[in-house]
């Protein structure tokens, strides 16, 4: 099974059939009986379980083992976000916001080099899995920090974005369980090409805008809600390909540092879902 995804097409043994899973001629199933087709069934990581013995460097990759990375990861983006939100200054009359704006900038300039290279480095490194938080943290901080102060409110569309993320996140995981939703070429493919024509659009926006042109694309206006909207519907999609890529990566008996990879790519769709929200919700709020 060979992804589209650039996160996961990096690693070789996502790209190879597992060696428990049931095989038809060269292509390797997860299905037919075989536990990695129900994510009700995914391992837990007890060493032994049929299917879920150790891999060469010691472990395998868990639901256990992804919950943990994905926990620590997202836990570093909030204490972060929220260490940014503090030390800045508020978004009020006269008040030097220069700080704000720069922590904006560095941070997801920062994150967003760091996710090209996770995307397409082979060997998944954790070291800078939790460097690319800290710096989504800082991104996320500063950006929820202003347009909470575009809209004069006190954290309101920033408590109703993480909830909304949360439930999107419980919503998007219950449809995959219980719809037994399958995810094939043509799905990644379009959704790999939605987000990087999303990805393409917003750094032309930005270039355009340092020459004083504002396309109105990632606004507040008619433009801007659209592309929240999509944004946000496309997120909820790339969390189906990060699930389906934690299924299927237990099925193949990947290393547990791929838990690290998929924790990786769960942060990115979570923000993601999250920041088109939060760009939503303000808008809404300002009409």
């Amino acid at each position: 099974m060979q992804s589209n995804n650039p996160v996961f097409r990096r690693s070789e043994e996502f790209n190879r059939g597992g060696q428990n899973a049931p095989s038809y001629g060269n292509q390797t199933y997860a299905g037919n009986g075989y536990p990695g087709n129900d994510p009700s069934q995914w391992g837990t990581g007890t060493p032994g379980d049929q299917g879920y013995g150790l891999a060469p460097d010691g472990g395998r990759m868990t639901i256990d083992t992804v919950v943990q990375k994905t926990a620590i990861t997202l836990g570093l983006v909030i204490v972060t976000a929220l260490a940014t939100w503090i030390m800045t200054p508020d978004m009020t009359p006269g008040a030097n916001v220069a700080a704000l704006f720069s922590a904006a900038m560095i941070g997801s300039l920062g994150a967003f080099a760091l996710s090209m290279v996770l995307s397409f480095k082979r060997e998944i490194s954790p070291a800078l899995v939790l460097v690319f938080a800290a710096l989504e943290g800082v991104a996320l901080g500063a950006f929820s920090k202003v347009l909470d102060g575009y809209v004069g409110g006190e954290g309101n569309i920033v408590s109703g974005a993480v909830f909304g993320t949360m439930a999107a996140f419980a919503g998007t995981l219950a449809a995959y369980k219980f719809f037994e939703i399958k995810v094939g070429d043509k799905f990644r493919k379009g959704v790999m090409a939605a987000m990087f024509g999303m990805v393409g659009l917003a750094m032309m926006s930005f270039v355009l805008s340092i020459f004083g042109v504002n396309t109105g694309l990632f606004g507040f206006g008619f433009l801007g809600t659209i592309t929240a909207v999509v944004g946000l519907v496309l997120g909820v999609f790339m969390l189906i390909l990060d699930f389906d890529f934690v299924e299927k990566g237990i099925a193949n008996g990947l290393p547990e540092r791929e838990s690290w990879r998929a924790a990786f790519a769960m942060t990115v769709s979570l923000v993601w879902i999250y920041t088109n929200l939060l760009r939503l919700l303000a808008i809404l709020q300002s009409d």
